[in-house]
């Protein structure tokens, strides 16, 4: 196996997952080794609700993440959600709209074709996912969500030719799957400025990944069924070892997929958002039990994409 691993350390990526992970020592801009994120956050009713549990639990919250698209977020429901998120110094973080497994393709929904549900599907799922970019930035938004790494290319073409602003935050989607050095330094290189990768990966995995790249690590330390459903709490003070800089994110377990959002689904939506909150209230008192000496980000962080 020789020669393969010197073809990837010729290319500057390791070439086995380290036994013994070693400790990054990357942090964000403000020294901070890690950062809290509520998925899931479905609308401005949602948003209110994580950050009224986030205070009633005293949680600090970074950043949330919303799944279900800008497209079907109304103007009211957008300016609303980017006004809340402004004014509590939290980045909202939004994902591009039409996706193939909404689309009238069924390679999507079969068992083998799963892992191209969220891909921009032809040229004109491409200018759509441009339009809730547009949409989204001219209403204040500065952190969008993308599961397309055509679209992740376009976008940060846009980006560094002054096209979209320069403060624009792309965060990259679990279903991309970067699960190794090479694929997650791709995304790096096509502009990503936080990555999130698959939440089974072991520790030494993680650490292979982490070694490749600069970039914030987003990782769920609970993950939804739909991904696998791993409760990972007492791995999150070497989480936050082997991958600083990273978002700790919570979905969570048995409970029911909600995407596309809507009102029908309200009562549903809070209650989970809610209980995502107490998800990381239980990471948290982990953190200070494990891991008290872990330096967290400041709220309001002068890096965090918060709506303008």
């Amino acid at each position: 196996m020789q020669q393969s691993k010197d073809a990837l350390l010729a290319q500057g990526l390791p070439a086995e997952d380290p036994a013994l992970a070693p400790t990054s020592l990357l942090r964000f801009p403000d020294g901070g080794e890690y950062r809290i994120e509520i998925p899931s956050t479905e609308g401005p009713k949602a948003l209110t609700a994580v950050l009224d549990e986030a205070r009633m639990r005293d949680v600090p919250v970074h950043r949330v993440s919303q799944g279900s698209g800008i497209m079907l977020l109304t103007n009211s429901e957008l300016r609303e959600m980017l006004a809340i998120g402004r004014q509590a110094r939290v980045e909202v973080n939004l994902f591009l709209g039409p996706r193939a497994g909404w689309d009238t393709g069924a390679q999507s929904v079969s068992p083998t074709g799963k892992a191209f549900a969220l891909a921009a599907r032809g040229a004109n799922q491409l200018v759509q996912s441009l339009e809730d970019v547009r949409r989204g930035v001219d209403a204040g938004l500065r952190s969008i969500l993308v599961s397309d790494i055509g679209t992740l290319d376009v976008i940060s073409n846009m980006r560094a030719k002054g096209q979209l602003p320069a403060n624009l935050i792309i965060k990259t989607s679990v279903m991309m799957a970067p699960a190794n050095p090479a694929s997650a330094r791709l995304l790096e290189q096509h502009g990503a400025d936080t990555i999130n990768i698959p939440s089974d990966l072991t520790i030494p995995q993680i650490a292979s990944i982490r070694a490749a790249i600069t970039k914030p690590i987003d990782f769920y330390v609970e993950a939804p069924d739909t991904i696998g459903g791993f409760i990972r709490h007492y791995e999150v003070a070497e989480l936050i070892r082997v991958a600083a800089p990273i978002y700790l994110k919570f979905g969570l377990r048995n409970s029911p997929d909600v995407y596309p959002s809507g009102t029908h689904l309200d009562g549903t939506v809070l209650l989970l958002c809610r209980e995502r909150v107490r998800r990381a209230q239980l990471a948290c008192e982990m953190i200070a039990r494990y891991a008290s000496s872990a330096v967290m980000s400041p709220l309001g962080a002068a890096d965090l994409g918060v709506p303008v």
